[in-house]
This record gives structure tokens, sequence and C-alpha cells, in this order.
């Protein structure tokens, strides 16, 4: 080999070295996904399964070929900030995210009290957000990066409340019990209206602080007032738990429901046999021919994880990826604002396998809310039981 041949072999591999070189530099050019969720106390269980499904996606994405924009490859790395389910601590995950970590998209968030933290600094900062939160004040046109990851009360509660109110119409009153926050204050205004609206007394409707653990004054207060039907509201699967353990000791038969109930597993934690026939909103079944190999595979590796099944909050970690993924690849552009601006046009699969689009014009004047299936389980014989499903058909 001459001279300049050898020049020319070393030129030509050097090139195709270099291009080797950035192909796989940008094949690996990370996109950020910031999750606020907690990661401690009574909802823990939600955050762990949350940023578990979050990461799952993102893998899956990643196998698949990345996120495609314009020649390039992206793939996805979920960043979890434990936010204590409570607005100081969302502040400062907040400033985590958006400000220490250069966060662009939230991939996910959890908590009303703390979302709000969160979105007064992503809106202003040009930050698109994801989230669970189930306030309608942070919904809406004045709020266009802001779109919504699972159903929430208005969602949800209508069909949930009357299918139980046609399954019992002998049961003439309630009592309803919700968290001391944004969150708790929220279900109860929506749950509070259905109630009303099909003619059940409420004889009251009292809140309690997170992070209570003696749970026995305040069941016996329930049960002295001989409800025909006791709703827990948004009380996370431990509390949710504690306080039926409590009126089952005192005698009290009735109608059981947890609105946000995610799942059979975290209320016997703590209920045992006292969480027979509850009534659940955010809880999902996977036996069945309709659950397909993959659903259940990501399932038994989630409850080897968390000790329970996944449910309809962390579910939405996963949709999120997908969706923002959507909105990339249509707008063709890494901009939060350009990929904001597409992503009420865009549908995708969700982990529940079917294509979901965006919606939510009739209720909050723009289409930030995805379009997912209502879910009404009931617990029966100590197993999940899906009652029905129901897709929303409004705008």
């Amino acid at each position: 080999m001459t001279i300049t041949t050898k020049i020319k072999s070393l030129v030509v591999g050097t090139s195709l070295g270099l291009l080797v070189a950035v192909s796989a530099a940008q094949a690996q050019e990370t996109i950020k996904l910031g999750l606020s969720v907690p990661l401690s106390g009574s909802g823990a269980v939600w955050g762990k399964g949350s940023e578990f499904m979050c990461k799952r996606a993102a893998q899956e994405i990643a196998q698949a070929g990345g996120v495609k924009v314009e020649g390039k490859t992206y793939n996805f790395e979920c960043l979890a900030f434990d936010n204590k389910y409570n607005a100081a601590e969302g502040t400062r995950v907040a400033q985590t995210l958006l400000n220490r970590e250069g966060v662009k998209f939230i991939g996910g968030s959890l908590g009303t009290a703390p979302v709000q933290a969160l979105q007064s600094l992503a809106e202003r900062q040009g930050v698109i957000m994801f989230t669970t939160a189930w306030g309608p004040s942070i919904k809406g046109p004045k709020f266009p990066l802001t779109f919504t990851q699972m159903n929430t009360p208005f969602e949800l509660l209508p069909s949930l409340i009357r299918f139980i109110h046609d399954a019992h119409p002998e049961a003439k009153s309630i009592v309803m019990l919700n968290p001391n926050d944004a969150t708790g204050r929220d279900t109860e205004g929506v749950a509070n209206k259905i109630w009303t609206e099909t003619g059940v007394k409420i004889l009251s409707s009292d809140f309690y602080e997170r992070g209570t653990t003696e749970f026995q004054p305040i069941a016996a207060r329930i049960a002295s007032l001989k409800p025909d039907i006791v709703d827990l509201g948004s009380m996370p699967p431990a509390d949710a738990g504690a306080v039926l353990r409590e009126l089952d000791v005192l005698g009290w038969k009735g109608v059981k429901v947890v609105e946000v109930g995610t799942g059979v597993d975290g209320l016997k934690a703590t209920g045992g046999n006292a969480t027979e026939g509850v009534y659940m909103g955010a809880a999902v079944t996977f036996d069945g021919s309709a659950v397909t190999s993959q659903q259940k595979a990501i399932n038994d590796e989630a409850r080897s994880l968390l000790g329970e099944s996944l449910n309809t909050i962390q579910i939405g970690f996963y949709d999120a990826v997908y969706a923002i993924k959507a909105g990339i690849e249509k707008a063709q552009s890494t901009d939060p604002k350009k990929v904001a601006a597409v992503m009420p046009e865009v549908s995708f699969t969700s982990f529940y396998g079917s294509k979901v689009d965006f919606y939510g014009v009739d209720t909050y004047g723009s289409r930030q809310q995805m379009r997912l299936p209502v879910i009404i389980t009931q617990v029966q014989d100590g197993k999940l039981v899906e009652k029905a499903r129901l897709m929303p058909s409004s705008k």
C-alpha cells in the first residue's frame, strides 16, 4: 500500500469513525422528564409506582428507536423528586426541576397543592406539564402548557356515583370524608353536588389532616350518624383502610365508597376484611381475557416492587410519556411551547390498549384532558372486580 493510499484509508476510516460517533451522540441525546410526586408518607405508593411507569415507558420508547425529530433521535430520562404531597415541598421540587435540572417537560405531577406550586413556575418558564391533579382551577385556556393524564372528579364521579346509586336505591343517606387540602376539597365539591342530585341526603361532609394515624374518633363520629353510605373520597389507601377497619369494629354496615380507591392491596393492608364490598373509581383489574400479556407482565413487575397492582394514577405517568413523544414528533420540535400547541390534536396508544386523544372543551374550555376510560371496580371476596368501563364522548 502506498503512502497516498494509506492516507486516504486513514481519512476514510477517521471520517467513518466520526460519523459513527456523531450518530451515537445523536442517539444518546436525552430529554429530561421531571416528576413531582410523593415518595414518602401515605401517598408514597402512588409516587413510586408513577416513577416506575414513567421509566417503563421511556425504556420501551428507547428500545423501539427513540423519539425522531428532524433527523435526530432522542430518549427520555425520568427524574422523580418527593413533593411529600404538600405545597411547601411542591415549591421546592418545582425549583429543583426547573431551575437546577433545567427540565422543560414535566412527565407527571401528583397532588393539587404541590402541582399548583409547580404550575406557577412552569407556565411562566414555558415548560409543558402533565398532571394527575384534580383541581379545575389549574386547567383552561389560561394554562396552555398544562395537560391532565388521568380522570378527574369531573370525568370520574358522575359515572361512579350514579352507578352506585342505581345499584343501591335503598341507600338514602351518606357521610363524606376527605383530606383537608386542595385535592380533598376539589373532590368533595364535585361529589357533594352529584350525591345531592341523586337525592341522597348528606348527613355530614368532613375533612381530616394528612398524616393522621388515629382514626377511631373519626370513625366513631361517622358511625354515630348511622349513614347508609360512607364515601372516603380522595383518601390514600392506608388511611381509607384504617377508617373502614374502625367502622367495622363499631358494627357499621353499609355501602362503602373510596372514589379515588386505587386497588385492593393497599386498602387491605390496613383495613383487612373490612374492605369487602368497597367501590372504587381509580383502580384497574388485571384479570380476564381482555388484559394483554404486556399489561400483565408490567403489572406483575410493579407488584413485586410496590406490593400492589398498578392503578389509574400510576398508569397516567406511562401515558404521559407516550403523549409527549407523540407531541414532539408531530411538532418536529423539542420546544415545549411548540409541542403544547399541537398536543390537543395528537393521539397515541394508551396503556389501556386503546387510542387516546384529548378533550375537555365542554368542561374546561380547552382540549387538555386525556380521553380515558372510567373504570368502576368493587372488592368481592377479597379481589378486585370490574363492574363497568365507560368511555367519555363529550368534546
